[in-house]
């Protein structure tokens, strides 16, 4: 099977097998759409079990980037890379460089950013060949990087879910399940503890869940248990896949609303959602926060507090998400894809 044959493939730009044999390096870059201005997206590190694995998720991934730009409004288009291999063994900077020459030879047509299995300092290391990367540890001096903003995007979204679900401006005593705990998992949890929210938590690591139990007062279930518990909320915030036709009918909380990608297993799990009555987020519309936070690092100078404001702002695009899918009675992935399609067909038609 080709790219263009592919169930995935959604008229991607350019789909780049990259190799380099001395570094051991196989990845692929999908640039999606370059409409609204140059396609930005993370760099994934995971060790795919096949190459067709490898390439389903940066499909996906690409097109999500497009549609999370286009509804935050950002002046970017959609991009994504994954490179095939185990993040946590040895020679990963030899396979980051490499990486980097080839993005470089797209020559800013894509920009690279962290993800899963590619941190702050990995992106440094990108930087050592290649100008078009961003969310380096080096541009946050201070510390704070972009998942600190995908988790208080987060927090946004949670925060407009709850008061259109539950009628309620507060989240002082609202149950929610976080499932993952990375960096933005964590830190969400952080925010969210410090709303007053009661949390309930789980991780394949037995050290994340003590930690964020011992920190913020939760209390932790079994992985496979975590989407089952009777709380308000489920908030994933691990990899992709989660809502299917197991899941869902599992599920107890009135609102999904997490930061993992790709959380729909397929497109109509959206409907699935909405017909078992449950306020489904759009991953890509609530997730948008670390995008937003580096998107001045292509286009400009960062201005932290514009750029917390902007994030913050996430919250009244969610409710007119929500509030769009009740007026048209359609599942809120539905109505997220169309007004990211509806901004890229306008600037389209400007040209």
């Amino acid at each position: 099977m080709t790219a263009f044959d592919h169930p995935e493939f959604d008229g991607h730009e350019q789909v780049l097998f990259c190799h380099d044999g001395a570094a051991g390096l196989r990845a692929i870059v999908a640039v999606h759409d370059t409409t609204l201005g140059p396609a930005v997206g993370g760099c994934r590190m995971h060790p795919y079990a096949t190459t067709a694995e490898a390439l389903a998720d940066v499909l996906r991934l690409s097109r999500g980037m497009t549609f999370k730009n286009a509804v935050a409004g950002l002046p970017l288009g959609g991009g994504k890379a994954v490179i095939v291999g185990d993040p946590a063994a040895p020679g990963k900077d030899v396979l980051l460089r490499a990486f980097g020459r080839h993005v470089q030879a797209l020559g800013g047509r894509y920009w690279t950013s962290i993800d899963v299995g590619v941190h702050p300092h990995d992106a440094d290391v990108i930087a050592e060949e290649c100008a078009y990367v961003i969310g380096r540890a080096a541009q946050y001096p201070g510390g704070e990087n972009p998942s600190h903003m995908t988790s208080l995007g987060g927090l946004a979204g949670i925060r407009a879910a709850v008061a259109h679900t539950m009628l309620r401006d507060d989240l002082r005593g609202v149950r929610v399940a976080v499932q993952g705990l990375g960096n933005t998992g964590r830190e969400l949890c952080r925010l969210l503890h410090d709303e007053g929210a009661d949390l309930v938590v789980a991780d394949i690591d037995d050290q994340a869940v003590r930690d964020v139990v011992h920190s913020f007062g939760a209390g932790a279930v079994p992985p496979d248990l975590i989407h089952e518990q009777d709380v308000d909320v489920f908030a994933p915030c691990a990899l992709g896949g989660v809502l299917n036709d197991d899941t869902i009918p599992q599920l107890k909380a009135r609102i999904v609303c997490g930061l993992a990608n790709n959380q729909l297993r397929h497109p109509h799990h959206g409907a699935v959602l909405r017909e078992a009555g449950i306020t489904y987020v759009p991953d890509y519309v609530v997730n948008a926060g670390g995008m937003i936070g580096v998107a001045a690092l292509v286009n400009g100078s960062p201005d932290r507090p514009a750029e917390r404001r902007r994030v913050l702002a996430l919250h009244n695009t969610v409710l007119t998400v929500l509030r769009r899918a009740d007026t048209e009675n359609r599942p809120t992935s539905e109505i997220a894809d169309a007004m990211a399609r509806e901004r890229i067909a306008h600037s389209r038609s400007t040209w």
